[in-house]
């Protein structure tokens, strides 16, 4: 399913994959990935002013650097040593389960996570058009649902909305009265 993905769109997928599993998540859901777009900026949009910092904190993703720290580890130097080359997109694919078609799963060198359904949905809408899977689809798929409150999560740390759907260029569907 990665066939599509632009290297940078799918770093922000694998980064959420790899935040999922180091929370020890039963599944990578919507916040996540938002996080991982958060942290890649898979795009140039000056609309989307989050920060990884307010999203983390938003979706409950704690920073374990700072009580370590507190200890004397740097968790960043036992990451860079105990897992190089666990980031690199290249290696981690994104399948669909043969036997159950709406089980999608994100596998990697230090492990797999399955996708819950928000999070399968983002993909599934980043991937309707035919083309690239770039950030800005990402981003379409993580806005076209409106009940995995991501758009709650931006607008809570000061992101425009109106003016993110504009500039990603994300086709906004009217309701007629």
């Amino acid at each position: 399913m990665f066939d599509r993905f632009t290297r940078e769109a799918r770093r922000a997928v694998v980064k959420a994959g790899i935040h999922a599993l180091d929370a020890g998540r039963p599944a990578l859901d919507a916040g996540l990935l938002l996080l991982g777009v958060a942290e890649v900026r898979p795009f140039t949009l000056p609309a989307f002013t989050a920060s990884a910092a307010d999203v983390r904190e938003r979706v409950g993703a704690d920073d374990r650097r700072a009580l370590l720290a507190t200890l004397g580890i740097d968790l960043d130097e036992v990451r860079r040593r105990t897992r190089i080359g666990v980031d690199d997109p290249a290696s981690w694919t994104l399948r669909r389960s043969r036997l159950r078609p709406l089980r999608v799963v994100l596998y990697g060198p230090v492990g797999e996570i399955p996708l819950a359904m928000h999070a399968r949905k983002v993909i599934e809408v980043a991937r309707w058009k035919p083309g690239p899977v770039t950030g800005e689809r990402l981003l379409w798929g993580l806005l076209a649902d409106g009940g995995n409150g991501v758009g709650r999560i931006l607008r809570d740390t000061g992101v425009n909305l109106r003016e993110l759907v504009h500039e990603a260029g994300i086709p906004v569907h009217r309701r007629a009265a």
